[in-house]
């Protein structure tokens, strides 16, 4: 009988620019070893152990002869680097045609049906833009007027900014529904229409953790569906919910930092005998990587680390823990939108093997491969791989 896997997504923490980072206006970039580099060194001595320094140079994290678990890196093969196609491939499906992009911001009919559908009045921004910038420079009008603040980044984004207090919560979340269902549809289907409430007062306007994301529903079969259908329990934690708009699980556990998901991570495992545990942990890509500040990104991964041990206690005998990425947020370079990276894959497992070299993985797919594998549910609908014969 199958036990339990655990898999982590530690959200933008990519390891190298992909072979197509050039595509994506992404030469040179490499989240987890520029970080490094800008800070003196990464003190991660749980990750090391299980081999992040094998895959690839990190200031501070070497490489070890006999790592406790096992190592490799995945590169991604859909188009995009979203968080919602990242996710998407980890889970088994492979995006062929990207969402669509708005650079210029979106066109009048789109904010004009959107104005229409949610009885807003009208929007302010409209423009790529960082979303602490775009409050800081519309927050006072939006707070005059009751217009919620419409923009967009490099990524395939509908998000929507409004103050907590001019705005309650379950409005803007109605309104980007509606968005997310009757706007942002056919040619704009949009990769994600994001709720970004923030708070605070003239100067001093500050995001709140209730951001929630609205994705498109996923276009095929994942392995949460396939678990799901066989009865296998499914827990998410953090925005896995939003990313798959609620399918395939049996339990949503919404979180609203690292700190909270990690807890979550261990209450949850401990709990459970058999099953499946798919988490992300977003500060790093929300806090950090798109607000360009390598310090606190260093910071967070040192937090991670230490929180390990107690995570590795939550996983026995042939139970599996997977730690990767969605995409990579350099917040070394000049932008701060998300980078085409390869990701990290590292596993543990109570009693399967150590030190397995994965090499690189052709795609993101070959995790839910093998989450499929070690559950007995696989599928040729899924895409992928599967390594569990490399780390069983």
């Amino acid at each position: 009988m199958p036990g339990k896997i655990v898999l982590i997504v530690l959200d933008s923490i990519g390891i190298g620019e992909a072979p197509d980072a050039a595509a994506y206006g992404d030469t040179g970039s490499n989240t987890l070893g520029n970080t490094a580099k800008v800070v003196g060194g990464l003190h991660l001595p749980n990750l090391q152990k299980l081999g992040l320094g094998n895959i690839g140079p990190i200031q501070g994290v070497s490489a070890v002869t006999k790592p406790e678990g096992c190592f490799g890196k995945m590169q991604e093969v859909s188009r995009g680097k979203d968080s919602t196609t990242g996710h998407w491939e980890i889970a088994g499906i492979i995006i062929k045609e990207d969402f669509p992009y708005y650079p210029k911001g979106f066109p009048a009919d789109v904010i004009e049906k959107f104005i229409s559908a949610t009885k807003t009045g009208g929007v302010l921004g409209n423009r790529p833009a960082s979303g602490t910038q775009i409050i800081e420079e519309l927050g006072d009008e939006h707070v005059r007027t009751g217009f919620p603040i419409v923009y967009t980044s490099g990524d395939s984004v509908f998000q929507i900014a409004t103050h907590e207090e001019v705005i309650p919560l379950r409005e803007l979340y109605r309104i980007c529904q509606v968005a997310r269902d009757e706007v942002m549809v056919g040619k704009h289907a949009v990769g994600r229409v994001i709720a970004r409430p923030f708070i605070g007062s003239s100067g001093k306007y500050i995001r709140t953790t209730n951001r929630r994301d609205f994705s498109l529903q996923a276009p095929g079969t994942t392995i949460l569906d396939l678990l799901f259908k066989n009865n296998f329990p499914t827990v998410s934690i953090g925005k896995i919910d939003d990313l798959f708009s609620g399918r395939g699980l049996k339990e949503k556990i919404h979180t609203r930092s690292n700190a909270e998901g990690i807890e979550e991570i261990i209450k949850q495992s401990s709990a459970m005998k058999q099953g499946f545990i798919m988490t992300n942990l977003v500060d790093f890509d929300m806090l950090y990587g798109h607000r360009q500040d390598a310090k606190g990104m260093a910071s967070a991964i040192e937090y991670f680390d230490r929180q390990l041990p107690k995570i590795f206690e939550t996983i026995r005998e042939d139970n599996i823990l997977m730690i990767t990425a969605d995409h990579g947020n350099d917040p070394t370079d000049k932008s701060t939108d998300h980078s085409r990276e390869y990701v990290p894959v590292l596993t543990y497992s109570g009693n399967g093997k150590k030190g397995v070299n994965l090499g690189v993985r052709k795609t993101f797919a070959d995790a839910g491969k093998t989450v499929a594998e070690y559950f007995g549910v696989d599928d040729p609908v899924l895409a992928g791989t599967s390594f569990l014969n490399l780390i069983r």
